[in-house]
């Protein structure tokens, strides 16, 4: 590293495995030689702690290591807890040179690089949304499988010939569910139908055809458990809501804030808030967050010839979530949708929707980093206020005798 200076004086690197670390230190005497400390520890909690210990005894300024798998985490938390400060890199910018791979140069190489600041470290949130990661990340895992029991109850009712998916626009919906239950238990046509609300009301015959099939003993036995299954799963994804609604009143300004954003509801908001926390200064400009979110459009250009613009490797948790409150956003009436509809003339739905997605994380840097509410000119939130609240509204005032009548109006007319 001729010709370069070191920025830190005392710097460790270490090669992080499921039940070995290697560490190596390099500290800078005051005459400019460089010594070496070379150790290894093994993975359980005692062997981390002796590691920060070590690290501590040695007045380490920066410790370095890999992003390898989950097994990183213990090891900063235990560095984190001695108050030293320690970087994430990822492991595509720090490759070694290959013929010369052992675990101990592996670990020189990142204090090398760490010495001389050729890396940058990841985003790691606090603590206290790293744990909550664990709980929404469980909650994405609870969501998918009970849209996959979803679709096999879906598939299974198909299978008996009841086209009941045919006709209702949810499957899950309220009179859908009812309905299905009904089948279970064997009510007769009249009850099923008697659970038809809203628009299917006027679907009557239909509905009536659709519930005509061939329900097997089988038929039933699968359709009850994949029943109780999609129910047990959803009341768990209430509980984690619950739980998560809980965990965001420290963060209640940016979480309300967030949801003044077409698309993003409170669950979603939460979501983001924990991959992303509440500190936009980590990131340092919109362009990075989208970077890091895997949102950004590539840059691959040769001859000056543009060859792709594929989205590159980030966050894929943030990236689905917010590809999901893209496709929410798209059906409001906002510039979000306006720019959707754009897209849609010349681009497929779903580079239309990463790109709705891209500004919209681009919005939440910025909102987040003045502290103020999207407004959008394509919404009277006048009248949205209104049509929200009116019921509440005459309700409350019918209760305190204060809602006119009609001689009091009449009255009030023939007055002016």
């Amino acid at each position: 590293m001729e010709g370069l200076s070191p920025l830190h004086r005392r710097v460790a690197g270490i090669d992080v495995h499921r039940m070995l670390h290697v560490v190596t230190v390099l500290i800078e005497q005051p005459d400019g030689s460089v010594s070496k400390h070379s150790r290894e520890f093994g993975g359980f909690k005692r062997d981390c702690r002796a590691l920060a210990a070590w690290l501590s005894e040695l007045q380490v300024q920066l410790v370095v290591m890999e992003s390898t798998g989950i097994y990183w985490k213990s090891v900063y938390a235990h560095l984190e807890n001695a108050g030293i400060t320690a970087w994430v890199v990822n492991a595509h910018f720090i490759k070694h040179v290959p013929g010369r791979k052992t675990d101990m140069l592996d670990s020189e190489w990142l204090a090398v690089l760490a010495r001389f600041g050729l890396v940058r470290g990841s985003f790691i949130p606090p603590r206290d949304l790293r744990e909550l990661r664990l709980v929404s990340r469980y909650r994405r895992k609870l969501n998918s499988m009970c849209s996959s029991q979803i679709n096999r109850l879906h598939k299974m009712l198909d299978d008996a010939g009841i086209k009941l998916g045919a006709v209702v626009s949810d499957i899950h919906g309220v009179s859908a569910r009812a309905m299905v239950r009904g089948l279970i238990e064997g009510e007769s046509e009249a009850v099923l139908l008697g659970h038809a609300r809203g628009a299917l009301k006027r679907k009557t015959e239909e509905l009536a055809a659709s519930l005509d099939g061939d329900l097997s003993e089988r038929h039933l036995f699968v359709l009850r458990h994949l029943s109780d299954s999609i129910d047990a799963l959803q009341r768990q994804l209430a509980d984690i809501d619950a739980y998560l609604m809980r965990a965001m009143q420290p963060y209640a300004w940016a979480h309300g804030l967030l949801q003044t954003i077409p698309g993003i509801d409170q669950t979603a908001a939460a979501l983001i808030l924990i991959e992303i926390g509440d500190d936009m200064t980590r990131f340092g400009s919109p362009e990075r967050l989208a970077c890091w979110a895997a949102l950004s459009p590539g840059n691959f250009e040769s001859a000056g010839k543009r060859k792709s613009g594929r989205t590159r490797h980030g966050n894929n948790t943030i990236r689905y979530i917010l590809c999901e409150c893209a496709n929410a956003a798209r059906m409001t009436k906002s510039t979000l949708a306006s720019k959707y509809r754009s897209l849609m003339v010349r681009k497929s739905h779903k580079k239309a929707i990463v790109a709705v997605a891209h500004k919209m994380i681009r919005l939440i840097y910025i909102l987040m980093s003045r502290r103020q509410p999207y407004l959008d000119q394509a919404i009277d939130y006048a009248a949205m206020s209104a049509k929200k609240n009116a019921p509440r509204w005459i309700k409350q005032l019918k209760a305190i005798g204060k809602w006119p009548t009609a001689s009091a109006g009449a009255a009030a007319l023939a007055a002016i």
